[in-house]
Order: structure tokens, then C-alpha cells, then sequence
């Protein structure tokens, strides 16, 4: 059964632990279809309709410039939903964060392209590209809250790591739905990108975004349905809310976020590593630097791959809660320093081969491989990073922490990977990860161990035992 307070005050009608896992779980992977999409489209789609030039390489970045507007609006919309998160509760600001997130997706797919109404159509794109942003910069935090602040003793990562498969499953239901599409339109990006006339190009990428409609509409469904969490209603009858949340989150916790920033730094540039930047190196043009892999081909790697990020984590929800979050996060990365400095060595073109001569079985291990650290990452930190905060400005603290490591880890990734290996190589792509992961290790170290936090105190950290 769920983990109480001892006041009758805040004592509420037992929620079913279903309930609480497909409210966690089906927003959060609503929301990050809705970001997957986008990212695919950033890559194979938006560079031909949304930005003109002759220069391959300068339109991929301008694509992955507007995919990282995202980024910039995440902090902001985890203050804007962090407050009212704070002040009025998990419930009303996870609907809210929902409906932004999945409104703008919709609107994304009925946008006219640069051939239409020129520069506005670049500009509209970036705009709602922010909205996008501002509306998962709300919906992570809220969605580990909901998981922790109802978990049982003992088992609060297990129980966290619901909404981080939202991630996984976002990404399967994204990458899959283009991956039937361009199938069924006979679309390949290396041979029909410029050719704007293709279906796939017309109409064909507007469906994923359109129908994501569906999945909002059932993610509000279950959302309305829930009650508050049990913590926070203990909060307000403690009278331990504040007024403004980012002030007090700013006073009384300012170095738990910049600890829970550098902590999620590797996490963020080794999945959009994974994601973003593979999917254009992998189909990218040989004589531009890239392996030359057919686009519907390399979709089916990179779902394979994901299961292995979808496996990695519930394994890092059960090894936190056994082993503590320090040292399994700490095991973890530097994992991934390793993991990084391998690049050179395994996905350089002249090792791994291009066009119809690439090692795709190679490229499967060192995909999956990579995305097994991600699942093991990222598993656990929605139980580490609320731990870190007090009830009364959780939801803010760790909705920025988590955010403005989007910025440092995530919103410059693709953008610096794509420079990075047109002028230095692969290897370089693999020490820039290795140097984020170092960086990681050390404010991981600068923790201390958070397992045994009481949730319901003013203050969890002064039940922190020391490391």
C-alpha cells in the first residue's frame, strides 16, 4: 500500500497504483512523441521546406538551430508550471502542461512551408517549436512527482521510473508511425529530400504531428481523473506552501539545483546524440561526412536500439533503490565516459563502411549499447532529482534543474555534433560526450546519497544521510 503521512488531515482515499502509473506514464509519452516527431522532421523533413540554400550542411543547421528553441523555452516553462505546480497542485498543472505541449504539436502540421509565405514559415515553426518547449519543460517534473510523492518506502526510484519509459515509448510510437509512412509513400531522404513534390514531402509528414490530437485527448482523460498527491496535500495542510516558489527555490535551494543541472548534463547529450544526431549522421550524405544509410533503414536500427533503453529503465529504478542513486549513477557515467571514447573507433566511416558497404550489425551494438546507458541514466533520476528539493518548491527546483540541463546538455547537442564531425570527425563527437559525462561524474560526487529522504519533511535534506 502507498506511503502515508501520519496526520489525519492529510489522509485520502487510497489511489489505485494503476491509476497512478498510466497517469505518469501515458503524458509523459504523449509529450515526448510530440518532441520525437519533431526531431525526426528536423532531419529529414524541415531542412527541404522550411530553409533554403544550396549548402547541405548550413540547412541541417538551421533545422537543428530550431529544434534547440525547445530547449530555451523548457527552463521557462518549468518556472510557469514549477509556480502553479507549487502553489495550486501536481494535478490542474499537469493538465495544463499537456494541453500546451499537444496544441502545438497539432499546429506544427498544419503549418505552411518557406515555398508558401517564405520566412514566415521558419519563423512560425520556431515559435511553436517554443510552445513545445514551455509545455515539457512542465510536464517531467510534474509526471516524477506524481510518481514519487505516492511511493511506497523503499521503493520510490521503482515507482519513478514509470514516467522516465514515457521517453521510450514516445520514441517507438514516433520513430514507428514515420517509419510506416515513408514505407507506405516509398519516401528516401538521401534520394527524394529534394524533391518537393514526393507525398511524403506534400502531405505525408503533417499526419504524426496531426495525430497527436488522439493522444492528447486520451492523456487528459486519465489526468483529470486523479487526485492530488498525498505529500503535497500534507504541505497544505501544514501550511508549508509559499507564495512565489521560484523566489523560495532560488533562496533555500539554490545549490541542489545547480548540483541536479550538472548532474542530468551527460544524460541529455548522450540521448540526443542517440536520437538527433545519429539519424543525420547515419543518413546523411557520404561525401558531407555522413554513412549514406538508406532513412527508412536506419529508423528500423534506431528502433531496435531503443529497447534497450526501454529495458535499461526499470534495472536502473531497481539497482538505485538497492544500491543507493549515487553510486548507480556514478557507475553509470562513467560508463559513459567510456562509451563516448569509443567513436573513433567503431562509427568512423572508414571503420564502419557507408551506403550499401555499412556494418549495420556493428552500428545496431554500438546503438544499442549506447541507449542501454541511457535507459540506465536516465531510469533513476526522477527519484534523485525531486529528492533533492522540499515539497513546497519540488516542482520547481527540480522542473529547472532538470530544464537547464536541456540547455547545457541537449539544446546545443545535435547543433555542435554536426560541426564537430564536419570539420574534426566522429571522434570528436564521442570526446564531447566523454568530456559532459566527466563533468556529470563530478557533481555527482559533490551529492550525497538521497535514498532514505523523507519526502513528507519540511525539508528532506536534513534527513540525508551522509555519503
Amino acid at each position: 500500500m502507498m506511503s502515508q503521512p501520519s496526520s489525519n488531515a492529510a489522509a485520502q482515499t487510497p489511489v489505485p497504483r494503476s491509476r497512478i502509473i498510466t497517469a505518469s506514464l501515458v503524458g509523459t509519452t504523449i509529450e515526448f512523441y510530440d518532441f520525437y516527431i519533431y526531431a525526426t522532421a528536423a532531419v529529414a523533413v524541415f531542412p527541404a521546406l522550411f530553409f533554403i540554400g544550396a549548402n547541405e550542411t548550413a540547412k541541417l543547421l538551421a533545422s537543428m538551430a530550431t529544434f534547440g528553441a525547445a530547449f530555451v523555452a523548457r527552463p521557462i516553462g518549468s518556472v510557469v508550471f514549477g509556480h502553479f505546480g507549487d502553489r495550486i497542485g501536481r494535478k490542474a498543472t499537469l493538465v495544463g502542461a499537456l494541453l500546451t505541449m499537444g496544441i502545438a504539436t497539432f499546429l506544427i502540421g498544419l503549418l505552411p512551408t518557406y515555398h508558401q509565405i517564405a520566412l514566415w514559415a521558419p519563423a512560425m515553426l520556431t515559435i511553436l517549436r517554443f510552445c513545445q518547449g514551455l509545455g515539457l519543460g512542465g510536464e517531467w517534473s510534474g509526471a516524477a512527482l506524481l510518481a514519487t510523492e505516492y511511493a511506497e518506502e523503499g521503493k520510490r526510484a521503482r515507482a519513478a521510473m514509470w514516467p522516465q519509459l514515457g521517453a521510450p515509448f514516445g520514441f517507438i510510437l514516433a520513430n514507428g508511425f514515420v517509419l510506416v509512412l515513408t514505407s507506405l509513400l516509398n519516401f528516401n531522404s538521401a534520394r527524394d529530400a529534394g524533391n518537393l513534390d514526393h507525398d511524403f514531402l506534400v502531405w505525408g509528414w503533417r499526419i504524426p504531428f496531426l495525430a497527436s490530437i488522439v493522444m492528447v485527448l486520451v492523456g487528459l482523460y486519465v489526468r483529470v481523473k486523479l487526485e492530488e498527491t498525498p505529500v503535497f496535500s500534507q504541505a497544505v495542510q501544514n501550511n508549508e506552501k509559499v507564495k512565489t516558489p521560484l523566489v523560495e527555490a532560488f533562496k533555500t535551494s539554490w545549490w541542489p539545483m545547480i548540483q541536479g543541472t550538472f548532474i542530468m548534463v551527460a544524460c541529455y547529450v548522450l540521448f540526443y546524440l542517440m536520437t538527433a544526431w545519429i539519424l543525420s549522421y547515419g543518413i546523411g550524405k557520404v561525401e558531407s561526412g555522413g554513412l549514406g544509410i538508406p532513412y527508412h533503414q536506419f529508423l528500423i536500427i534506431q528502433l531496435i536500439s531503443i529497447l534497450f533503453f526501454a529495458a535499461g529503465v526499470p534495472v536502473s529504478g531497481w539497482w538505485a533503490d538497492k544500491a543507493g542513486r549515487r553510486q548507480q549513477q556514478l557507475i553509470t557515467t562513467t560508463l559513459m565516459v567510456l562509451f563516448g571514447l569509443s567513436f573513433r573507433f567503431v562509427m568512423a566511416p572508414e571503420v564502419v563502411g557507408t551506403g550499401a558497404n555499412a556494418n549495420i550489425t556493428q552500428i545496431i551494438i554500438f546503438m544499442s549499447v549506447g541507449m542501454a546507458l541511457m535507459g540506465l541514466t536516465f531510469g533513476s533520476m526522477s527519484a534523485y532529482l525531486p529528492e533533492l528539493f522540499p515539497t513546497n518548491v519540488r516542482y520547481t527546483g527540480s522542473g529547472i534543474s532538470y530544464n537547464v540541463a536541456s540547455i547545457l546538455g541537449a539544446a546545443l547537442t545535435p547543433f555542435v555534433a554536426v560541426w564537430l564531425n564536419a570539420h574534426w570527425g566522429v571522434g570528436a563527437v564521442g570526446a564531447y560526450l566523454a568530456f559532459a559525462s566527466v563533468i556529470s561524474i563530478v557533481f555527482i560526487l559533490l551529492t550525497h546519497e538521497t535514498r532514505d529522504v523523507d519526502m513528507y519533511a519540511a525539508n528532506p535534506r536534513d534527513s540525508i544521510r551522509p555519503s
